[in-house]
């Protein structure tokens, strides 16, 4: 049974779509979610979802092997990002080569970087009238939406749409997509 741990900042939607898309797998389930935030929404979706959930503070995160710990006593065999805001610190990447990806609500290259996020993106989409836009699924390394793109899928951004039009569809998209190619990075 494969092992997948989901970090998380925020509502935790990302986060509850995966629990569930692996609850009666044989294949694989959701081990753990772990947040930055003390305050998410995502340690009640997990409550109601009986996954275990932890915070952790900065320095537990980088400055600290506290969560790098807490990693290797999970033995995840993918850690997954979920609108999880932190830049992640070199020495767990190392620890887990090629097993951490994040989702990011753009199509990187274009609108990734430090401070890309969220409604971030979407505004910036709208403001630049883009007439596509979409979500990339890519492994993390060291610097903020720079690593290997694993996936993307697009749709259309009309000239009537808002920054909140732009949100639903990407979430959409995230819903749809997101599950299969953790499934499928887990099956390789």
């Amino acid at each position: 049974m494969k092992r997948v741990v989901i970090f998380a900042s925020g509502s935790g939607s990302n986060a509850e779509n995966l629990i569930k898309f692996f609850h009666n797998s044989d294949n694989a389930s959701v081990i753990q979610v772990l947040t930055n935030n003390p305050h998410a929404k995502v340690l009640d979706r997990c409550k109601k979802l009986n996954v275990s959930a932890l915070s952790f503070n900065r320095t537990a995160f980088s400055k600290s092997e506290d969560v790098l710990n807490i990693l290797k006593a999970s033995q995840p065999d993918l850690i997954v990002l979920a609108g999880f805001l932190w830049k992640f610190p070199e020495f767990i990447l190392k620890e887990f080569e090629n097993k951490v990806i994040n989702i990011h609500p753009a199509l990187l290259p274009k609108y990734g970087g430090k401070g890309m996020y969220g409604m971030h993106v979407h505004e910036a989409v709208v403001a630049n009238k883009e007439t596509e836009t979409g979500i990339s699924i890519h492994y993390v390394n060291e610097n903020y939406d720079e690593g290997a793109i694993i996936f993307q899928a697009k749709c259309d951004v009309l000239t009537t749409d808002s920054a909140e039009d732009v949100a639903r569809k990407i979430h959409l998209l995230e819903m749809e997509y997101f599950p299969k190619v953790v499934n499928q990075l887990l099956n390789e």
